[in-house]
């Protein structure tokens, strides 16, 4: 293909005048790889193609969303009947109802679920619950772990805020700051002695299961089931943040994967289908204490949206064909693993991390594992490799520290075009 994007740098210079830095979410201005934002013009299936007419096979999908591609029929029905008959009441509908019990059906950790709008509304809201429930104020996260923008979570934050690197924001009162520990990802030693401290204070843990936001990072054997009996011994809520992971590492998510009962789980992203919604579930005992059934606020005039519950009820209904998630994982593991064995004969350092239908490279010869051993990535090639598969029709997300994703529209043909331009990029590295 040949490669403009003069309409773009236009729409870039436009648009930062009156919008900050020209973007509605930091990542996008994609500054870590050193050039201006594409502008998108629309999307069919694994394809988008931006305001200078160019074509890419997309690996972004909206950050995670996506797992039919862009405009699937189906989905693109469902919102249509949805809106033909109005885009919001903010009063209760039925669809509300049978997306709650298609979720509730994948994810038996979760005895009532709570749709709200953004994944960042669900992590905060389920934080003011656990806080409710236990009578604490003290929080456990995880470094390179991102949970949204909530004062009380951007502390040692992954995605955007590592890849500017400003892990915490300014802005955050100390007050809060203080109620906020920051443990390590995979170190069991260094979170039992926080526990030993501190777990009588300790009203949750908060982490994702699974990693996404310093790249995908897998927890190491018994990692996730000595949180769970810990959390247990100290009588601390263990909450899932399973916004990207839900119904993508497999229907039921992470803890399906590997057999852990959190008390609270965090969704987003698949369960709206493209569409703006977060949604936050558990023990029946601490869902009942939210209001209007208990004392716990919380509140959205959109949160149930028709539009999202349709396009969230279209998605899943594509999810529950058979054999939809053995195809992802077998074309993600054939991608995964064919970048690895190019890197290797290109004699390049690579670390690949894969889990369902998502995955991530990282320049360096170390194992990544933690938010340390991410750091150690070379951003510099991260940088050139990106720009360089844009060039040749492939879309990444342009940040060393996010997963690649697949869809179930993506082919076997795709993943052949797509390892071909990784071979010719590579050598260029």
């Amino acid at each position: 293909m040949t490669f403009h994007d003069e309409k773009s740098l236009q729409a870039f210079l436009r648009a930062k005048k009156v919008i900050p830095g020209g973007v509605n979410s930091p990542v996008r201005a994609f500054k870590a790889v050193g050039r201006h934002p594409l502008f998108i013009e629309r999307g069919s299936g694994a394809r988008i193609w931006d305001i200078d007419g160019n074509c890419y096979l997309d690996y972004v999908a909206s950050w995670g969303p996506l797992i039919a591609g862009h405009a699937h029929p189906e989905i693109v029905e469902a919102i249509k009947k949805a809106a033909e008959k109005g885009t919001s009441y903010g009063a209760p509908t039925e669809i509300e109802t049978e997306l709650a019990e298609e979720v509730l059906k994948a994810y038996p950790s979760m005895d009532m679920v709570r749709m709200v709008n953004s994944g960042t509304e669900a992590t905060m809201s389920a934080l003011r619950l656990a806080r409710g429930a236990t009578g604490r104020t003290k929080i456990v996260k995880f470094e390179g772990c991102y949970h949204g923008h909530a004062d009380a979570l951007l502390i040692k934050a992954g995605s955007g805020a590592l890849t500017f690197g400003v892990p915490d924001s300014p802005g955050i009162p100390v007050q809060t700051a203080a109620t906020t520990i920051s443990a390590q990802y995979n170190d069991w030693d260094g979170l039992r002695d926080i526990f030993v401290r501190e777990g009588e204070d300790i009203a949750a843990v908060i982490l994702e299961p699974v990693t996404g936001n310093m790249g995908v990072v897998l927890p190491e054997p018994g990692f996730l089931s000595g949180l769970r009996e810990l959390t247990a011994e100290y009588g601390s809520l263990l909450i899932f943040d399973e916004v990207m992971t839900g119904f993508r590492v497999s229907y039921g998510g992470v803890q399906e994967h590997y057999k852990i009962d959190p008390d609270l789980t965090c969704l987003g992203k698949i369960i709206g289908g493209g569409l703006p919604v977060g949604a936050y579930g558990g023990k029946r005992k601490f869902m009942e204490l939210i209001a209007p059934s208990g004392p716990v606020y919380q509140a959205g005039t959109l949160s149930g949206n028709p539009l999202a519950m349709a396009a969230g009820r279209a998605t899943l209904k594509l999810l529950q064909k058979p054999g939809v998630y053995d195809d992802l994982g077998k074309r993600t593991f054939r991608l995964a693993d064919g970048i690895k064995r190019l890197a290797q004969a290109a004699g390049l350092p690579l670390a690949v991390n894969m889990i369902g239908a998502m995955f991530s490279v990282f320049f360096t010869a170390e194992n990544v594992r933690d938010f340390r051993s991410a750091c150690t990535s070379n951003g510099d090639i991260f940088a050139r490799y990106f720009r360089g598969m844009l060039e040749r029709g492939i879309y990444l997300a342009p940040s060393q520290y996010e997963a690649v994703f697949l869809s179930i529209v993506h082919t076997d043909d795709d993943v052949d075009f797509t390892l071909e331009q990784v071979s010719t990029v590579l050598k260029t590295l």
